[in-house]
Parts: C-alpha cells; structure tokens; sequence
C-alpha cells in the first residue's frame, strides 16, 4: 500500500483554498461587528447629547469623558476624532437599511470617505457603486477626489448611456482630461 506524500499539490492547495476562505469569512464577521458598533456607538452619543441643555458644550464634554474611558477599557481607536467619527457615521445614515445593506460590505475606511461626500446622491452612488464593484479603499479615495459621480451624472449630458455602461463594465472605469489628453481606462 503506497502513502500519498504530503506534497501532492492539488490536495496542498484545496487546505490552503479552505483556510483562505474561512480566514476571508472572519475577516468579513469582524469587520461588520465594528462597523456596526461604531454606528451604536454614534447613535447612543446622539441621544446622549440630545438631553442636555447646552448640546455643544455637553457633547464635548461628553465625547471627552467617553475617550477617556473607552481607552482605558479598550486601548486605541476610541479619540475624540474617532468618537466624533462614530457621531458623524450615525447622522449620515440614520436609515438602519441602507448602512446594513451596503455599509455591512464595506470596510470602516471606505465608509470614513464616503461620510465627507457632501452630496447625498453622490454619497449613495458610491456606497452603491464601491459595495457592488469591490473597490478598494484607494479606488474609492481617487474616485471621490476625481469627482467621479459629479463627472458621470452631473456634466454628462446622456446618463443613461453611462449608467448603462458603468453595468456592463463594473470593474472599469475612464478618466479623462488627463494631462496628456488622453482617456485612460484602469480596470481594478
């Protein structure tokens, strides 16, 4: 009776396969868990400052205390910016349904990005467009500073045929005016 070795390559990779996987499906629990936390954690600090008289004053005073606290208990993460940060993540989607539908699928660093769009119909579009698509973080960061949305929907004269490309081509996308005048097209 032979004994397979240890090195036969398709059952090496299959583990590897399995192990990448489940790594990935933690990867992604976790990062809902704190997504979603951070959201909690801005609601309860906008109810919080909801009853005190002097909002602002309190609010700060309140962001203070809790940075405090939270870094005691949980080490890094929890500054002020960041509590503020969670504040802020609570007021720009206030709809439970839109942050659980496509903020779950999105990283803390792409909804951070997306929370300083001041458009709404912009902010939806890349929420929609990063979720859907898999962009990166960096992807996300260039489209928003291109003004990607402001260029397809607001400039463009025929939205429909762009909305229907960007379909049909969900990993691609065209900038143009670049220096050289050339279009370029960069797939992800």
């Amino acid at each position: 009776m032979k004994i397979q070795s240890i090195n036969d390559s398709h059952f090496v990779s299959e583990i590897k396969q399995i192990l990448s996987v489940a790594r990935q499906k933690a990867y992604s629990a976790v990062n809902f868990a704190m997504v979603e936390a951070y959201w909690l954690t801005g609601k309860r600090i906008v109810e919080e400052e909801q009853q005190g008289k002097e909002r602002a004053a309190y609010g700060e005073e309140i962001l203070k205390t809790l940075s405090v606290e939270l870094t005691k208990e949980f080490g890094k993460g929890f500054s002020e910016r960041s509590l503020r940060d969670f504040r802020q993540f609570y007021l720009t989607f206030q709809d439970m349904e839109i942050w659980h539908t496509l903020c779950a699928k999105l990283s803390w660093s792409h909804i951070r990005l997306i929370m300083r769009v001041e458009n709404k119909d912009a902010q939806k579009y890349y929420l929609q467009e990063a979720a859907a698509n898999h962009w990166s973080v960096r992807t996300l960061d260039r489209n928003i500073s291109t003004l990607y949305y402001h260029r397809l929907y607001v400039l463009s004269p025929d939205r429909r045929r762009i909305s229907r490309r960007n379909r049909t081509a969900k990993n691609t996308f065209e900038i143009t005016g670049h220096k050289s005048g050339n279009k370029i097209v960069t797939r992800n």
